[in-house]
Formats: C-alpha cells, sequence, structure tokens
C-alpha cells in the first residue's frame, strides 16, 4: 500500500485543526491524524509547578525521533502505539493509542515543517496562517474550555514562550510549505489539496 504523508503547520490556533478535520471527513478511514502535540517529551521527574515553566514552543520540546520512527513503520506498513499528551496536567500519560497504516498520514503541529528529517518524509508541506488577534482569542477559549487553564496563566505562557517562539521557529517554516493557506476554512485550497491527494493516491 502506497502511504501519502501530509504535514500540516501554522501557528497556534491558525486553523490547522480545522483543516486536517476536512481532509479527514472527505477520505474517512483512508486517513490517519497524527498529532505532533502527542510527542511532548515527558517529564516525570519534573513536579507540575516546573512543567508548567517549560517552554512547549521550542523544537526541542518535542520527542521528534519517536515520531520519526513511528512515521517510518506507517510507511512500512506497520501498525504504532501512538503517545497521548494530557495538557491539563503538562506531561504524557500513560495512555497510547494504535494507529494503523492507512493511505494517507496527516502530521498536524505548529512545528511539523522545522526539522528536516521530518519535513524530507512529507509529500505535501501546508502553513496554515491567521491574524495573530484571531490566534491569541482561539487558544484562550481552547485552553479555558478544553485545558483547564486560567487567563493570567495563559497570557503569562502566550508572551513569555509561544509568540516569541512562533516569529524564532514556526514562522520561518512557512517559505518551506508547498501551499500556504489564510485559514482553515478556505475552500479553495481544500479543494486543491483534496486533487492532489486523490492523484497521488491514483499515481
Amino acid at each position: 500500500m502506497k502511504t501519502i504523508m501530509i504535514g500540516v503547520a501554522g501557528g497556534t490556533g491558525s486553523g490547522k485543526s480545522t483543516f486536517t478535520n476536512r481532509l479527514k471527513a472527505e477520505f474517512g478511514d483512508r486517513i490517519s491524524v497524527i498529532y505532533y502535540d502527542n510527542y511532548y517529551k515527558r517529564h516525570d521527574e519534573l513536579p507540575f509547578s516546573e512543567r508548567e515553566k517549560l517552554n512547549y514552543d521550542h523544537p526541542d520540546a518535542f520527542e521528534t525521533e519517536l515520531l520519526i520512527k513511528h512515521l517510518s513503520a506507517l510507511r512500512r506498513g506497520e501498525e504504532i502505539r501512538c503517545p497521548v499528551y494530557d495538557f491539563t496536567v503538562h506531561n504524557r500519560s500513560d495512555m497510547t493509542v494504535t494507529v494503523k497504516p492507512s493511505e494517507v498520514v496527516i502530521v498536524e503541529g505548529i512545528l511539523v515543517l522545522s526539522d528536516p528529517r521530518l519535513r524530507d518524509m512529507l509529500d505535501i508541506k501546508i502553513y496554515v496562517e491567521a491574524d495573530a488577534d484571531e490566534r491569541i482569542l482561539r487558544r484562550v477559549i481552547r485552553d479555558v474550555k478544553e485545558r483547564g487553564r486560567d487567563v493570567e496563566g495563559i497570557a503569562r505562557q502566550y508572551l513569555s514562550t509561544v509568540k516569541p517562539m512562533h516569529y524564532v521557529y514556526v514562522e520561518p517554516t512557512k517559505a518551506l510549505a508547498d501551499l500556504v493557506i489564510n485559514s482553515g476554512k478556505n475552500d479553495v485550497a481544500f479543494d486543491v489539496i483534496k486533487v492532489k491527494i486523490e492523484a497521488l493516491l491514483n499515481s
């Protein structure tokens, strides 16, 4: 089975998940989704108060070697046990999720295009961008609703690491993308990628 790998990158709250979910809905079981966030390094050695202070927007925060190993296994037709990250405690949980090989694998995350080893595995590289004000508002809503955070903590993290790391590490990867789109709801971009995936699958 041929496996097409697609990277969906972009800043926090840019619309990556929206675009990824649209592709998943379109192709169904033909697509598997791997979230780079689940590959944050484990830090059992640190108490919660210290894990809170870590820089989660730097490339070194991720166990990229494990992700590359897993993607290689999927490409060989092997299933993997994907880690699950628990944002409420700032640490990897003890759970894993089985991901079976599929025709299309989407890797989504802010720094998917940052590591050259990971980037070279991708057949299609997408960068989703959005206005900074929109991104921070979406992040606040998400972190309060889904991750149990308070607004002060979100603001502190955004100003200390998220915002500066975006300009240093995330935004520069836009130049490495095959396609840059201005919204996860961009219908033209969605149709272009859908046709491209179909063409690759049929080639």
